[in-house]
């Protein structure tokens, strides 16, 4: 019986030993894994942003210089065809461009000017809350298809030749054809709103 007993002790000291040093193994693989979890989170972090912020800034660079516009659609009438007016390489047409890039714009065609010859020419007002640089230098001449910038917040179009002495900048410029000449010409006025529409957008 005694001998039982000590047998019994005996294996039940052994099991007890293995549990505790299975324990202990497993605490340190855990001790070990949270170590890796937290050294190594941060880095792999750190490494993500750094990516992030390079390609952002690689990209906003690049946006810029490949999003240099040199075209904006434009149609005469809400139902006219497309024509496309070819931008100026300027500061002025980039932000006519940028800001047409972030919502189209519908503009009404004015004939409130006495002095103006709406024979050879037509005008569209921007709305103020639309910032636009410009750098007017004077015009004297003017050809068919040619729009220019006058400050503030106006897009002037010729679609006639015209000799005028004005300050204005260059934006840019339609090819004249006569389909052009005659959506200009015969752009119904908007039933309800007593003006003509043109619609300006990205292609």
């Amino acid at each position: 019986m005694t001998k039982n007993r000590m047998k019994k002790a005996a294996i039940t000291m052994m099991c007890v030993a293995l549990a505790a040093g299975l324990l202990a193994g497993c605490s340190g693989r855990n001790e070990e894994n949270a170590d890796v979890s937290v050294q190594s989170d941060p880095e792999v972090n750190i490494d993500m942003a750094e990516t992030e912020t390079t390609t952002g800034s690689e990209n906003v660079e690049a946006g810029y210089t490949a999003g240099a516009a040199t075209e904006l659609e434009v149609h005469f009438g809400d139902d006219g065809e497309p024509f496309t007016m070819h931008l100026e390489d300027n500061e002025t047409a980039q932000a006519i461009a940028r800001h047409v890039g972030t919502s189209d714009w519908r503009l009404p065609v004015y004939d409130r000017d006495d002095n103006v010859d709406y024979s050879v020419m037509e005008y569209y007002d921007i709305p103020s809350r639309y910032e636009i640089p410009s750098e007017p230098e004077t015009v004297t001449e003017a050809k068919a298809g040619d729009v220019f910038y006058s400050d503030p917040n106006r897009i002037v179009l010729f679609y006639h030749d015209a000799e005028i002495s004005t300050e204005y900048t260059k934006v840019g410029t339609f090819d004249a054809t006569d389909d052009f000449i005659e959506a200009v010409e015969n752009n119904p006025v908007l039933e309800g709103w007593g003006n003509k529409i043109v619609l300006i957008s990205q292609p």
